[in-house]
């Protein structure tokens, strides 16, 4: 069944879901953002506030902006998107190719429908930074970056990935993973602490940005405690009735961590719920509800499209010795759905993915939640 949601039906989806939650009617966010031009340096990922407000990491500058896109209006019509070849899209309305778009994150305005992309175009240090925007008609545009409603806050202690012997390349791992939730946006990467695995609690509209707090697992593939790799994304989620965030790393650990422990300058220690498989890398997650059960549905490099079933997550006491091969939460892989690089929620029955083609093009496609 389709849900064609109001603007407030949207935001009561996002609680449902547990990926926001709805602020007072009377409160205008966008009162608190100031006409501008917004100046990225990188598109990373995307996610969605309240009133049409998105949030943009730009892991190169270790800077988030709040963009109003004044995309609060609801859909008339249930049309669910399909973009055969968006990459190539994506090229010829940006002039280029297919071969010089990347497309890095994908998030859907729960008001709207209309989806978003974060992309660059080009490669290396010099890509340009772009925003686009996908209709329910499967149209794109350009989301316009001037002389529009913004705030921007810097993370004060950015940390870089590390290459061969230990050297910087760069910031991109600043900001893994962000999603807007109860008033605050939270924020996955590495700082520059000792503990470098970093999550941040950034209240919205935004104030100082503090230092984060510093994360610590125990990865079962790897038989040890690590704080240096970062969580790849995360999705809030309530256990027992408290607000945690799912969590998941390189490899494929999979963790919880209650909200209320994100304090700044605290180091603390996450519950490995699951072990999902080595060598792998988890792309993008999203929980829902399904026959009066929750799963998260995760994509990843690896190994595919996982359903995995958070029955039970809480009484998991934690993953504290080596694993080798899968261990913790159950999981099923959704046949015929490989190549999948990113998704999102469109609605309480269908998720958004961005797949590789067998040909190697990218196609935007809706699907029906497993």
């Amino acid at each position: 069944m389709l849900y064609r949601l109001s603007a407030i039906a949207a935001l009561a989806a996002l609680v449902v879901l547990g990926f926001g939650t709805a602020p007072a009617a009377e409160t205008d966010l966008t009162a608190s953002l100031t006409k501008g031009t917004v100046a990225l340096k990188s598109a990373g990922p995307l996610a969605f506030g309240p009133q049409g407000i998105l949030f943009v990491g730009d892991p190169s500058a270790a800077a988030i902006h709040a963009i109003d896109t004044g995309d609060r209006t609801a859909a008339e019509s249930g049309g669910r998107p399909k973009v055969t070849g968006i990459d190539e899209k994506v090229g010829a309305l940006l002039g280029t190719e297919a071969k010089e778009v990347q497309i890095k994150d994908v998030a859907v305005n729960p008001i709207s429908g209309n989806t978003y992309l974060s992309v660059a175009r080009g490669r290396g240090p010099n890509a340009a930074a772009v925003l686009l925007r996908v209709g329910r008609d499967g149209k794109l545009s350009e989301v316009s970056l001037k002389n529009v409603k913004q705030a921007r806050t810097t993370i004060p202690n950015p940390g870089k990935a590390k290459g061969k012997g230990g050297k910087g390349m760069g910031g991109s791992e600043a900001i893994t993973h962000l999603a807007y939730y109860k008033g605050r946006v939270l924020v996955a990467g590495l700082s520059s602490e000792e503990f470098s695995s970093n999550l941040r609690s950034i209240p919205f509209p935004f104030d100082k940005t503090d230092r984060g707090t510093s994360i610590e697992i125990f990865h079962g593939a790897h038989g040890k405690f690590e704080t240096r790799s970062p969580v790849r994304v995360f999705a809030p989620y309530q256990v027992g009735g408290e607000d945690n965030l799912l969590a998941a790393y390189t490899c494929t650990p999979l963790v919880r961590l209650p909200v209320s422990q994100l304090k700044p300058g605290e180091k603390v220690m996450a519950t490995t719920v699951a072990e999902l498989g080595n060598r792998n890398r988890p792309l993008s997650m999203i929980v829902y509800k399904k026959g009066g059960k929750d799963y998260v549905l995760m994509a990843n490099s690896s190994r595919g499209l996982m359903k995995i079933n958070l029955e039970g997550v809480e009484k998991i006491k934690g993953i504290t010795k080596p694993v080798s091969g899968t261990a913790g939460l159950k999981y099923d892989t959704i046949e015929g759905m490989s190549g999948v690089q990113k998704l999102d929620a469109f609605d309480r029955d269908h998720a958004i993915i961005l797949v590789q083609a067998k040909g190697g093009s990218l196609n935007l496609e809706t699907i029906d939640l497993p």
